[in-house]
């Protein structure tokens, strides 16, 4: 019996043991393998990452340095994060020199290319960052990002031959908005305002939300003369973003250009909420008060956009025509002297400071400007005709003359190339006049508005005319009116002036209204004594940035 328990009991036990060695070997089964040695190199790229997605860059800096101390400055991964830390610091030349590391750690990675381009762009190297962005692309040919930052750099040295190609290469591999946007300005600048315009609708197909795009297009059709076009672009712009400032002062600018200064006004409280500090938005109100004949008001704003943008010519232009309208010639001087000093090249600013100087009697230089005026400007027949009424006035009939001939060829080029053209109905009447004195009223150009044009109804703009004219010899040229942010000047009809963008609009008259106004309210034509002494236009539009 003992042997036969002693037996049972080992049985047992063999049991217990057989029945134990199966779960032992199960056990090493299922255990996980073990994770495989990284290189050192690259043992803690996967930390830097985190770190630096999740913007803790001082971290991010120290773990970097201790794995370059640890694989002796070899690390490419940490030297290429830690070159993108330092351009976001503001550090571009360090970068540079960090990401031309990690060009030479691993030169066949377009990645690295990439970024020593994108360095040298941001120095303003163009034409050194037009090389790598080569090198990167015969690595990479179809890198959409490499094809537009191409792009952008012929854009800045002003290759645009080059910069529409690289743009439209890189819309062909991926439409982007922001490809879009910019062969649109590469467009404008080259003056192909049909192409640019084409560009930007088939974008607004593209991103019909892209409230930029929608706020461009708008502009592009207000410069094209099309209100109608641009003011539902610029509604659909503020549909998706009703705050967007740019589309409400170019939609403003729209309504001021018609005389709704009440109306641009509501528009431009909306756009103070937004961008109190804008000098296109107190230039703009400015020149609202001015349409409304309040004009201290109008200095006030002025002088506050004048305050924001010191070098901004537009605003010391109409800072200039304010107080040229207040009779207020030395301070009109002062500040169209300023501006002449931002844009030399603008003969209706030599024109309105020669207006200034002969209010001061200074004889000689308003002679000087006028002579600089007409020199400089091509297409603005008011330029002549004040350096005619001018010189007039002073008893030189030969010059005056010669100066009415230039007034007559311009007004011919105008009218050639539109035939619709309107003139100014005070430009006109002061023509008129100044033809009748020289005898030579048997060439004029045009005609004078027909007697019953009297019983025409007048606008409120034509009604609520400004108070008594300025003096002798004055003018008061074209407001101008910043829409929005937008770099490319208005498109201009052929004889328009150089420095403005607007066409000549004719100028609602108190007495003579041969159609509704198209511009702001004009002053009042003096009395006509028994030997009229010509006086110098006055006339003023609204003109986009």
């Amino acid at each position: 019996m003992a042997t036969a328990s002693a037996c049972g009991s080992s049985k047992m036990a063999d049991e217990e043991i057989s029945a134990a060695l199966p779960v032992s070997t199960e056990a090493k089964k299922r255990r996980a393998p073990k994770a495989p040695e990284l290189p050192i190199v690259e043992r803690r790229n996967w930390l830097i990452h985190q770190h630096y997605i999740r913007k803790d860059y001082d971290t991010c800096k120290a773990i970097i340095k201790e794995q370059l101390q640890e694989t002796n400055g070899t690390c490419e991964y940490g030297i290429y994060v830690q070159a993108l830390i330092m351009r976001l610091e503001g550090k571009i030349q360090q970068s540079l020199e960090l990401f031309q590391s990690c060009a030479i750690l691993n030169p066949s990675s377009a990645d690295n290319l990439k970024q020593v381009a994108r360095s040298l762009f941001l120095l303003g190297k163009h034409k050194a960052a037009i090389e790598f962005y080569h090198e990167a692309a015969r690595l990479n040919e179809k890198d959409w990002e490499i094809s537009h930052n191409l792009g952008l750099c012929y854009f800045f040295i002003k290759d645009l031959k080059h910069a529409e190609e690289q743009l439209n290469i890189a819309l062909r591999i991926n439409k982007h908005d922001k490809t879009f946007m910019m062969l649109g300005k590469v467009h404008l600048l080259a003056g192909e305002t049909d192409k640019a315009a084409e560009v930007l609708r088939t974008a607004v197909e593209f991103s019909p939300e892209n409230t930029e795009l929608l706020t461009t297009l708008g502009l592009l059709f207000l410069q094209l003369g099309k209100y109608q076009k641009a003011f539902e672009h610029l509604g659909n712009a503020l549909t998706f973003d009703p705050n967007n400032y740019k589309a409400i002062l170019a939609a403003g600018s729209m309504m001021q250009t018609h005389g709704d200064f009440d109306v641009a006004m509501n528009k431009y409280r909306v756009a103070a909420c937004a961008v109190p500090e804008s000098p296109p938005l107190w230039n703009n109100i400015g020149m609202c008060f001015f349409g409304k004949k309040k004009y201290v008001a109008a200095i006030s704003c002025l002088k506050r956009a004048h305050y924001m943008s010191p070098f901004d010519w537009k605003v010391l232009y109409n800072l200039g025509l304010v107080h040229l309208t207040m009779q207020q010639f030395a301070s009109a001087f002062h500040f169209l002297s300023a501006a002449i000093n931002l844009n030399p090249r603008m003969g209706e600013l030599y024109m309105l400071l020669a207006v200034a100087l002969t209010n001061l009697e200074d004889v000689e230089n308003a002679t000087r400007a006028y002579e600089q005026a007409a020199t400089i400007d091509e297409s603005n027949p008011l330029v002549n005709l004040n350096f005619a009424i001018f010189l007039y006035n002073h008893g030189d009939k030969k010059a005056t003359l010669d100066q009415y001939q230039e007034m007559e060829r311009k007004v011919n080029l105008l009218r050639d190339s539109n035939s619709t053209f309107e003139f100014d109905p005070e430009l006109m009447d002061m023509a008129q006049k100044m033809g009748a004195a020289l005898q030579v009223t048997e060439g004029l150009v045009w005609t004078k508005p027909a007697k019953d044009s009297k019983s025409k109804p007048s606008s409120a703009a034509a009604t609520n005319a400004p108070g008594p004219p300025l003096g002798t010899n004055q003018a008061l040229g074209q407001a101008m009116s910043s829409a929005a942010s937008y770099s490319k000047s208005l498109q201009q009809p052929a004889g328009a002036a150089e420095g403005s963008s607007a066409p000549l609009e004719p100028e609602p008259d108190a007495e003579k209204a041969p159609s509704p106004p198209t511009g702001p309210p004009g002053s009042p034509k003096p009395a006509e004594s028994e030997h009229p002494r010509p006086r110098t236009s006055k006339r003023k539009s609204k003109v986009e940035e």
